[in-house]
C-alpha cells in the first residue's frame, strides 16, 4: 500500500520558499527577545520601559490581523505574503538607518513596521502549507515547517550575540551595533520578496482555508454549529482568553529571561555579554518540546496534555522565584519545555468544529498575541518593585486559567456531545 507523498513534485519550490517564511518570523522574535537588557544597559531604562519592544512588535499583532485579512481576501494570498515582506524588510532596514538618532521611540515605530509584517506573513502561512500536497499529508507539512520556526528561534539570540558584543556606551553609538545585524535581516527579506512576486503560488480555496485549521467536513455531527455566533460557543470565546494568556506569559518569560540570569542578587549570575546563550537553550528546549509533544498527542489527548502542562508550568514558577541557584535556573527552563505545545494545541481546539467561521475565528486569535504586548510592562513594573525573581510569579494566574481551559471547558463539550 502506497502512502501519499509530503509534497508533489511540482510544489517542492514553493514550499521550499513558503518555510522559508517561517523561519524569518522566527528568527526576528528569537532576535527581537534578547534586547530588553541591551536597552536597559544602554539607556538605562527600567525594566517595565524596555518591555515596550514587547509592546510595540505584538501590539502589531493585534492593529494588523484583520487588515491583513482583508488585504488577502480582496487581492490574493501571494500578493499578501509579498505586501508582509515588504513591511517586515522596511521595519528592519529603518531601524538600520535610524540608529544614528540614538531614539528609543524611533525604535520602537520601526518595529511597529517590522511586527505589521511578521503578522500579515503569519497570517498567510498555514493555509498554503496545507495547499502545496496531498490532502492527507497537510498536518505532516504544517509541523515540518513549524519546526524551522523553532530553529530560528534557537538561532536568532545567537545574532544578538553580535548586538551585546558591540555594546557602546558612547553617545551617538549606543545604537550602532543594531546597524549590521538589522542590515542584514533587512536585505535578506527583500530578496525573498523579489522572489515570491516571481514565484508561482498555488491558489488557495474557501476549503483550503477550512481544511488548513483542522475541519474536512466530515462530520455531520459538527454541521449544527456553524449556524452558532462565533460569540455563543464558549470552547471559542474562553480559547481566545487562553490564547491571549498564554501568549501574555510566553512573552513574559521570554523577556526576562537575560534579566534573571544577569541580574545582581542572582545565584548563579552569568556575563550579560554570554546571555543570548542562555535564551537560545531556553528555545532549543521550546523547540525539542515541541516535537516531543506533538508525538505524546498520539498517546495522550491534547486537552490532557495541555491541562497537564499548564499546571506543571505553574508549579514551577514559585520554585524559580525562590532563588536556589541552580534549581531555580533549571525550573525556568522546564517552563520553557511544558510552555511549548500550548500556542498551537490552543488554537487547534478553539476553532475546532468551526467550520466555515474558521477564518474570521483565526483572525480574533491571531489579535489575542495582544497578550504579548500588554502583560511584560506589568512584569517589569513588578520586577523593579520587588525583584527579577518575584516578577516571576506574575504568569502564574494565566497558566491556571489555560489548565481550566483545557480541563473544564472541553471535557464538558465532550460530554454534551455523547
Amino acid at each position: 500500500m502506497s502512502h501519499p507523498k509530503l509534497i508533489t513534485k511540482e510544489y517542492k519550490l514553493p514550499f521550499i520558499f513558503i518555510t522559508s517564511l517561517f523561519f524569518l518570523w522566527g528568527l526576528a522574535h528569537g532576535m527581537l527577545d534578547t534586547l530588553d537588557k541591551h536597552f536597559q544597559m544602554i539607556l538605562h531604562l527600567h525594566k517595565w520601559q524596555s518591555s515596550f519592544i514587547q509592546f510595540a512588535l505584538y501590539g502589531a499583532y493585534f492593529s494588523m490581523a484583520i487588515p491583513a485579512g482583508m488585504f488577502m481576501k480582496r487581492f490574493g494570498y501571494k500578493k499578501g505574503i509579498v505586501l508582509g515582506l515588504f513591511l517586515f524588510a522596511s521595519g528592519a532596514l529603518l531601524i538600520a538607518g535610524t540608529a544614528i538618532l540614538e531614539s528609543f521611540w524611533v525604535f520602537l515605530t520601526c518595529l511597529f513596521l517590522l511586527g505589521c509584517g511578521l503578522a500579515t506573513l503569519e497570517t498567510a502561512a498555514n493555509p498554503y502549507t496545507t495547499k502545496l500536497g496531498p490532502i492527507e499529508t497537510a498536518e505532516r507539512r504544517i509541523n515540518l515547517s513549524q519546526s524551522f520556526n523553532g530553529l530560528a528561534w534557537v538561532l536568532g539570540p545567537l545574532i544578538a550575540l553580535y548586538i551585546y558584543k558591540g555594546t557602546s556606551n558612547v553617545d551617538g553609538e549606543k545604537f550602532y551595533s543594531t546597524i549590521l545585524p538589522m542590515l542584514g535581516i533587512g536585505i535578506l527579506v527583500l530578496c525573498v520578496a523579489f522572489v515570491f512576486m516571481r514565484l508561482k503560488l498555488p491558489e488557495i480555496s474557501e476549503e483550503d482555508e477550512v481544511h488548513a485549521h483542522g475541519y474536512t467536513g466530515n462530520s455531520a455531527e459538527d454541521k449544527p454549529t456553524f449556524h452558532i455566533p462565533l460569540k455563543k460557543q464558549p470552547h471559542f470565546v474562553l480559547g481566545v482568553i487562553a490564547q491571549f494568556s498564554y501568549v501574555a506569559a510566553q512573552t513574559g518569560i521570554f523577556s526576562y529571561l537575560i534579566n534573571f540570569v544577569t541580574d545582581a542578587g542572582q545565584h548563579p549570575r552569568f556575563d550579560v555579554k554570554l546571555a543570548p546563550y542562555f535564551l537560545s537553550i531556553g528555545f532549543a528546549l521550546f523547540m525539542v518540546g515541541r516535537i516531543s509533544g506533538s508525538y505524546l498527542m498520539k498517546l495522550v489527548k491534547p486537552t490532557i496534555l495541555l491541562g497537564i502542562c499548564a499546571v506543571i508550568a505553574a508549579i514551577l514558577l514559585p520554585v524559580v522565584s525562590m532563588k536556589l541557584g541552580w534549581v531555580s535556573l533549571i525550573s525556568l527552563y522546564s517552563v520553557f519545555f511544558v510552555m511549548s505545545i500550548m500556542f498551537p494545541t490552543l488554537f487547534a481546539l478553539a476553532i475546532k468544529d468551526l467550520g466555515p467561521q474558521t477564518k474570521r475565528a483565526s483572525s480574533f486569535l491571531v489579535m489575542a498575541i495582544v497578550g504579548g504586548a500588554v502583560f511584560p510592562p506589568l512584569m517589569g513594573l513588578i520586577a523593579d518593585k520587588f525583584g527579577m525573581s518575584i516578577g516571576f510569579l506574575a504568569p502564574i494566574p494565566f497558566f491556571a486559567f489555560i489548565a481550566f481551559y483545557a480541563f473544564r471547558v472541553h471535557m464538558v463539550r465532550e460530554v454534551l456531545k455523547k
